[in-house]
């Protein structure tokens, strides 16, 4: 389930979908590298944001199949590289984690204001779904423009999460993952000579351990412990106003399920949870079905945005035809 969609063909992208290079200046040492597809008269559309997780990028899989599906539907999407991914290490002298989740509440402010777009989505994978369920919590209300929130196998809990990493079974993953964290690190030091001590890299042998003497100390924390525990989406859920869909596997191999036994998440009538038995991990392989392609987790966000759209429009249908009602 984890692995069989990352090679499964996509096809060509839809015809007359552009693509647009564009960077978000988050500070003025920092840049956010993205690819946006506008549709025509894009202000008047629904715009989805894409966030992915640890050490993806936008050309990751589920990134592409989505955007496709978002277009076909009539809406902009912009895929959004965390900061140093997808190439863009020259854009930022710092790190990426768990806790940047500001960095899209600037990109959301930017379009809100330039591109005048007023309806948004924000939708994050993995890591990128904690950090955009842990910003849906911070600003609550605030951004009237953020209509709803998607995660898929989000680490709202990432402590737990990095430990289900280090299981044996879960080998593969791990290597995989501290492999890129260390070559991106050693790229970062040659465009940022001297910023880091890399002298202890080769002798890192967990997640844990890279992320307690490199990604918790550029990131302002204290050490690994300080660093899961304070950018921990599971801090904020009770925080969250708008409406909120969170599917995960029961068999994620390293987002444990029963870290979404939280009271948040059954008192919190914002919040949807899809928990199938099977998905692995941003998987959730299906058989062909004959509406729809083999990609369920894609299909239901489609189907569940679709949904509070149409709701928003009955919604305001209701309302124009009670003022004309009240003042005919």
């Amino acid at each position: 389930m984890t692995l069989v969609p990352r090679w499964w063909p996509r096809g060509a992208a839809p015809p007359a979908m552009p693509t647009q290079q564009r960077i978000f200046q988050i500070t003025p040492e920092t840049g956010l590298l993205t690819k946006c597809h506008w549709q025509p008269e894009a202000k008047h559309k629904p715009t989805m944001l894409l966030v992915h997780g640890l050490e993806g990028c936008t050309e990751s899989h589920y990134m592409i199949g989505l955007a496709y599906k978002i277009w076909e539907k009539g809406w902009n999407c912009i895929r959004i590289n965390q900061r140093n991914c997808g190439n863009s290490e020259h854009l930022t002298p710092t790190l990426y984690h768990n806790g940047l989740s500001q960095d899209y509440k600037h990109v959301i402010h930017e379009i809100t204001e330039q591109d005048e777009c007023q309806q948004i989505w924000l939708i994050g994978y993995s890591m990128g779904g904690n950090l955009t369920l842990k910003l849906a919590g911070e600003i609550g209300s605030a951004a009237s423009a953020l209509r709803g929130i998607a995660a898929v196998s989000p680490n709202i809990q990432p402590a737990t999460c990095v430990q289900a990493l280090l299981r044996p079974s879960n080998w593969m993953y791990h290597q995989h993952f501290l492999r890129s964290l260390k070559a991106k690190l050693r790229r970062k030091d040659r465009l940022y000579p001297g910023r880091w001590n890399l002298s202890q890299l080769p002798t890192i042998q967990t997640m844990w351990e890279f992320d307690d003497i490199y990604t918790a100390q550029d990131g302002g924390y204290h050490d690994a412990e300080d660093y899961y525990a304070k950018s921990a989406a599971e801090n904020t859920l009770d925080s969250i106003t708008i409406p909120t869909l969170i599917i995960t596997a029961q068999n994620d191999p390293f987002i444990p399920y029963d870290i979404f036994d939280h009271p948040s998440l059954t008192e919190n009538t914002c919040i949807q949870l899809l928990a199938p038995t099977h998905g692995g991990h941003c998987g959730f392989f299906q058989s062909c079905q004959s509406h729809e392609d083999p990609f369920w987790a894609e299909n239901r966000i489609v189907d569940w945005i679709q949904h509070q759209i149409q709701s928003e429009c009955a919604t305001s249908s209701k309302a124009t035809h009670s003022t004309q009602a009240a003042f005919p």
